[in-house]
């Protein structure tokens, strides 16, 4: 691929404008314009400072970066978590924008009602070696203070579904853990869910 062309694909995958990449890299909207035009090279000072916007390295600038998956866009997040000791699994959508191997995750909706102890939180993930993320999340809200870690890795090599747990402090000051899933649909989601309590299940009998 063309420096040009990674340029303009990697600038609209983070929703991005001209405007926005040239501020960001401190050079004037003209020369992007031309850069993604394939009209000029930038300098190296330049094409840095384009590669630290975009998040992305020198090589994969150039259009030599090694086959990355991509998880920027909307999934389907359920966690495993407990209330008064009765175990509930909470479904919300979330949004991932991924800046290289940096990752950040929003959710857009409650899983639960606020009544149930659902809320809103933001996070970043560290995705490994295609296969691997690993970061944190914490409330946005502030009323709520639950903050923690996650771990999850990709099911399948197509990366529709992960699989991990979480790690956090819940609603009463208590260290708490559970099972965490993600699909591109809520139903992705949800099953790979199911699946995991089945079979730790199974295997505690």
């Amino acid at each position: 691929m063309e420096m040009s062309d990674v340029i303009r694909r990697r600038r609209a995958d983070l929703g991005m404008s001209q405007s926005d990449l040239a501020r960001a890299a401190g050079v004037d909207a003209r020369q992007i314009r031309r850069y993604e035009a394939g009209e000029q090279q930038p300098l190296l000072s330049v094409a840095i400072a384009i590669a630290d916007a975009l998040g992305v390295s020198i090589s994969e600038l150039a259009g030599r970066a090694p086959s990355r998956v991509t998880i920027t866009g909307d999934w389907w997040a359920s966690w495993q978590t407990w209330r008064d000791g009765e175990q509930k699994v909470a479904t919300q959508p979330v949004h991932m924008r991924q800046e290289g191997d940096l990752v950040h995750i929003a959710a857009t909706q409650r899983g639960l009602s606020a009544e149930q102890g659902g809320y809103l939180w933001t996070g970043e993930l560290r995705f490994w070696d295609n296969q691997v993320l690993t970061g944190w999340y914490a409330a946005n809200e502030g009323s709520v203070r639950s903050k923690g870690t996650m771990y999850l890795y990709m099911k399948h090599a197509h990366g529709l579904a992960m699989v991990g747990r979480w790690v956090g402090l819940g609603y009463d000051d208590e260290i708490m853990s559970g099972w965490a899933t993600m699909g591109k649909t809520r139903e992705d989601s949800e099953q790979a869910m199911d699946e995991l309590i089945r079979e730790r299940e199974a295997a505690a009998r």
